[in-house]
């Protein structure tokens, strides 16, 4: 049985996660101490309790420690099986991570598509939000032949949470490797400037200030501004098209924060990647390299930003497979993602 410290490295949820689902992949058990132990509330929280049942759920998997506040687990996969599943948060936990932990294994695991309902948060702090997945996530799973569907059917955001998102996850017979070591020139950014049953001025001053901003760098942008329902929430999203997919930077709102401050976090993001003259995005990298650890071919890709959660993850895919990863370049620094061929 495989052993892992959940407080190595960022020592948050995506350890529990890529364990979860390389223990799928790989038909490896493992056991997991000291889970999320360098976060504020340490231990399974909701929305990392459901991404161990749905991973045990489309695994037939033994489990002993699923429970809220547990801070140790044990997994024993069993055969993945495709089919239809809901799951349900119950919080306004992250649905997007959710999906994370199982959409791999139900990929390459199973012959006929898989469909998924999850319900909870839809747009999320310090997690990928629906739009990002929709659009940068899913752009660089078909770049590498994986294909995702998914659709928005109601928002939901912190702190009531009630969002619903549907997946279609398809099978993948062969994972292909990831080649991107430049970009094309960056000349405009898209997007759009949301407010979710707050006033219709919040969406506009975020669009004022994000535009603002973007176009003092020489960019030209084009947002559009919309109100939603649900909510109540607000949202900016920045994309830049001409990168190797469309990379897109999210910024939430949350009680007493300016929309000056929303627009400014996505903007800041977006203005850092723009300034790297790098290809990958961070959040994209930590994402694209546990399938990449199954693709046959050799993969090489430039990074806007060593991360953390990058250096971290690599860390817990060698604990199941037996791969050459190496990653150059300083935490918060641009870098190289180099995953050696698969040996015969």
């Amino acid at each position: 049985m495989i052993q892992i410290d959940g407080s190595h490295g960022e020592g948050g949820g995506q350890i529990l996660r890529s364990s979860l689902a390389l223990s799928l992949l790989t038909q490896q058990p493992f056991r997991l101490r000291n889970i999320r132990a360098n976060r504020e509330k340490p231990g399974l929280q909701p929305q990392h309790l459901m991404s161990v049942r749905a991973a045990a759920t489309v695994g037939t998997a033994t489990v002993r420690g699923d429970a809220l506040k547990s801070r140790e687990l044990v997994f024993e996969p069993g055969p993945v099986r495709g089919g239809e599943y809901r799951f349900d948060i119950g919080t306004a936990g992250a649905t997007g991570l959710v999906l994370h932990t199982v959409y791999l294994p139900l990929a390459l695991r199973t012959q006929s598509p898989a469909k998924i309902i999850l319900t909870g948060g839809t747009h999320n702090h310090h997690s990928p939000c629906f739009h990002f997945l929709d659009t940068t996530w899913r752009g660089y799973l078909l770049r590498i032949g994986l294909s995702v569907e998914l659709s928005l059917h109601r928002t939901g955001f912190y702190p009531r949470g009630g969002g619903e998102v549907h997946a279609t996850v398809h099978p993948c017979r062969k994972i292909d490797g990831l080649q991107i070591q430049a970009r094309p020139e960056l000349t405009n950014v898209t997007g759009f400037s949301a407010s979710v049953g707050l006033p219709e001025h919040i969406a506009q001053r975020q669009a004022k200030q994000a535009s603002h901003r973007l176009r003092d760098a020489g960019l030209e942008v084009d947002l559009r501004q919309e109100q939603w329902g649900g909510g109540p929430g607000s949202v900016i999203a920045l994309t830049f098209p001409q990168s190797p997919v469309p990379t897109m930077f999210v910024g939430l709102g949350a009680r007493g924060k300016p929309a000056e401050r929303v627009a400014d976090e996505a903007a800041d993001e977006a203005l850092a990647y723009f300034d790297s003259g790098e290809p990958v995005d961070p959040h994209s990298a930590d994402q694209v390299v546990l399938p990449l650890a199954f693709a046959e071919e050799a993969s090489e890709f430039r990074v806007s930003a060593v991360t953390q959660h990058l250096l971290t993850n690599v860390a817990v895919i060698r604990n199941f497979v037996d791969r050459d990863i190496a990653i150059d370049g300083a935490i918060g620094q641009p870098g190289v993602v180099r995953i050696a061929a698969q040996s015969v």
